[in-house]
């Protein structure tokens, strides 16, 4: 059994071991586990919010992970601590994953100033691990000043992302034919900082012609933030060219929340967020296990596929045998 103060001194010094055993703690689905985490991280609370949330999408192949080391590096060689929480795809049948973001990543898997989580979606609604916003406030304790959350690139994530980060960044790829095709117009318009990854070698000139009409692109949708048009830049994560940039962009960006004040006003969103994607779960969670649902969900349910009732139905139904007698 795990002594919570000891744990929560561990990770206030900046102790690996322990960052990992409270995100392991906090993963659980044990109800000892989770009441501790609890305790945990309501202990923490006071030491959190001090970094920049970062989140990073792009379709599988644009090159998340090597885009991941190369900004992680240049970051922790300017004096910053970097957390790396990247959702790994879970198969919705073995609910296995790969979790092989380490090895994707090996460069600032041995840098002492950089901790990469891998944390399995498990068939979650957009790929993000459910406890996505309870990790980022555990790196924050343990004093890491920046923290990408690197998602699957597919479904809802970017929206659940969205929900938990300061900045938005989409990562894209020039030379796929049409430069607009397979971009969701929603997920540009999430996006604060937008980059064509692999600009090198016989790509660099397809690479501009896709900026360009990407900015055509942008400039069609409202800014959000007063003064800020996102950017479309370009780099080459392999030999790093155009990466500093792209830091530096997100430094401007974050200066330009904090002084018009949306930058606090964003994280109470998130909080508010939070709140709401816990509740649901939690709530959907005491319905499954209650043993009265048990009992009349197989029928409800082969009502529905007979279309004997709607799913609308089913659902007040359930409602109602949930809080009867409550």
């Amino acid at each position: 059994m795990l002594n919570i103060e000891n744990l929560k001194k561990s990770i206030l010094a900046g102790k690996r071991v322990a960052l990992g055993q409270a995100i392991t703690l906090i993963e659980s689905q044990k109800d000892a586990d989770r009441k501790e985490a609890g305790k945990l991280l309501a202990s923490l609370l006071n030491n959190t919010g001090n970094s920049l949330r970062i989140g990073i999408t792009g379709v599988p192949g644009v090159g998340k992970s090597t885009f991941i080391e190369a900004i992680g590096s240049l970051m922790t060689s300017q004096g910053k601590k970097l957390a790396v929480l990247a959702i790994d795809p879970s198969s919705p049948h073995s609910k296995g994953s790969i979790l092989g973001d380490k090895t994707r990543m090996q460069k600032l898997a041995s840098n002492v100033d950089a901790f990469i989580r891998p944390s399995a979606a498990g068939g979650n609604l957009g790929g993000v691990a459910n406890k996505s916003m309870e990790t980022i406030l555990l790196c924050e304790a343990a004093g890491y000043d920046v923290i990408i959350v690197e998602t699957v690139g597919v479904g809802q994530s970017e929206v659940a992302v969205k929900n938990m980060t300061d900045v938005f960044l989409l990562l894209m790829l020039a030379g796929a034919g049409d430069e607009l095709q397979g971009i969701k117009r929603g997920i540009m318009e999430m996006a604060d900082i937008l980059v064509i990854n692999k600009a090198d070698g016989d790509n660099i000139s397809q690479a501009n012609l896709a900026r360009k009409a990407y900015e055509n692109a942008i400039h069609l949708f409202t800014p959000r933030h007063s003064g800020w048009m996102p950017p479309v830049l370009t780099c080459s994560s392999l030999n790093g060219e155009g990466v500093e940039a792209i830091w530096q962009k997100l430094n401007e960006f974050q200066s330009l929340l904090q002084a018009e004040g949306s930058f606090e006003e964003n994280r109470n969103l998130q909080k508010k967020h939070w709140l709401e994607e816990t509740l649901g779960r939690e709530l959907m969670q005491r319905i499954k296990d209650d043993t009265k649902i048990k009992a009349v969900l197989p029928e409800l349910e082969q009502k529905v596929i007979l279309n004997k009732i709607t799913p609308t139905q089913a659902v007040e139904e359930v409602m109602q045998t949930f809080f009867r007698d409550k």
